[in-house]
């Protein structure tokens, strides 16, 4: 079981990238120097973006309480 390790450093660093280009209260385009004057709500990409956080981060606590168990 050599590969778990591996897999959650993937999904770790898939999962910091995501959270670091959602921003509380604005749009996507504001991660890219966009305005965000307002808050819009999410759509498209943004929902996409959110439930694959939700996602990954329930794969990533799986794979850390696997770790633990087989080693």
């Amino acid at each position: 079981m050599t590969y778990l390790p591996l897999i959650q450093i993937i999904v770790c660093t898939i999962l910091i990238v995501l959270i670091l280009l959602q921003q509380r209260g604005t749009a996507l385009g504001s991660a890219f120097g966009g305005g965000g004057e307002f808050y819009s709500t999410r759509r498209g990409i943004q929902k996409k973006m959110f439930w694959a956080t939700i996602f990954l981060g329930a794969v990533f606590i799986i794979l850390a309480l696997l770790n633990l168990t087989i080693q």
